[in-house]
C-alpha cells in the first residue's frame, strides 16, 4: 500500500528531524549529564552512552536503512546493500547501548530489568537481530529462492516497521522514565534540561512518524526494489 505522495520530501524532513535528534541528544549528555565514558568513577557517564547510542543507533541509523529503499535513486542492488549495512550499524551500536545500561546497573548496585522499558527494549532487540540475520540469509546470502523472497518481502517490510515502531515508542518511554528520574532528584521540573529532554523525546517520535510516511509513499520512478507491496 502506498499514499499518492512521493516519498522524498517525508524523508527530507525526517533527515532534518535525525539531526536535530542527535545534537539534541549529544547536548543533553555531554553538556547537561557531564559527558560520555566506558569507565569513570561516576557511573552516570556510562549510562550517558545508552541514550546516545540507542537514539543514533537503533533509531535514527535504523531509520535511514529503512527509509534508503525510499529515498534513494539508486540500481536495486545498491540500496540493497545500504540498507543491510545501515541495520548492521543500527543494530551493533544498539546493542553496545543496551550494554552500557546493563554495565550502569551493575556497577551502581541497581536490579535490571525491573521496568517496562526495559524489558521491551530486550525484546526489540532480540527482534531487531532476527529480522536483520532472516533479511542477510533471505535476500542476501545465501539468498532464498524467487519464490521465498517474494513470499517474504512484504512480511519482511511489515515486521522491520513494526520493530521500528515499538523502537520509537521504547525510546520515548526511556526518555520519560529517565526524566522522571532526574525530577525526582531535584532536577527543576520547567528547567531547560527537563525541556530539551521533553523536546529529544518529541523530535523522536516526529522522525519515527517521517520514516513511516516515507515507506508508505511513493517511491522514485527508478525504484524497482521498494515497499510498495505492504
Amino acid at each position: 500500500m502506498a499514499i499518492g505522495v512521493k516519498a522524498v520530501p517525508f524523508s527530507l524532513v525526517a533527515h532534518v528531524l535525525a539531526i536535530a535528534g542527535v545534537v539534541m541528544v549529544l547536548v543533553w549528555n555531554i553538556h547537561f549529564r557531564g559527558g560520555l565514558a566506558w569507565e569513570s568513577s561516576n557511573k552516570s557517564l556510562i549510562f550517558n552512552i545508552h541514550p546516545v547510542l540507542i537514539l543514533i543507533g537503533l533509531i535514527i541509523i535504523g531509520g535511514e536503512a529503512i527509509m534508503s529503499y525510499k529515498s534513494l535513486p539508486l540500481k536495486k542492488e545498491v540500496k540493497k546493500l545500504i540498507h543491510l549495512v545501515l541495520h548492521a550499524i543500527a543494530l551493533i551500536l544498539g546493542i553496545i547501548g543496551v550494554y552500557a545500561a546493563f554495565k550502569y546497573h551493575n556497577e551502581s548496585s541497581i536490579a535490571n530489568l525491573y521496568s517496562l522499558h526495559s524489558w521491551l527494549g530486550i525484546g526489540i532487540i532480540v527482534l531487531y537481530g532476527i529480522q536483520w540475520i532472516y533479511g542477510f540469509l533471505v535476500f542476501f546470502y545465501p539468498g532464498g529462492t524467487s519464490a521465498i523472497r517474494n513470499e517474504s518481502l512484504p512480511w519482511h517490510a511489515l515486521f522491520g516497521l513494526l520493530v521500528f515502531v515499538l523502537a520509537v515508542g521504547n525510546a520515548a518511554l526511556g526518555f520519560l522514565e529517565k526524566l522522571t528520574f532526574l525530577e525526582n532528584s531535584g532536577l527543576v521540573k520547567f528547567g531547560p534540561e527537563a525541556f530539551l529532554v521533553n523536546f529529544t523525546a518529541l523530535v523522536t517520535i516526529l522522525y519515527g512518524g517521517f520514516v513511516v510516511l516515507t515507506v508508505l509513499s511513493q517511491a522514485p520512478a527508478e525504484d524497482e526494489y521498494s515497499y510498495a507491496s505492504i
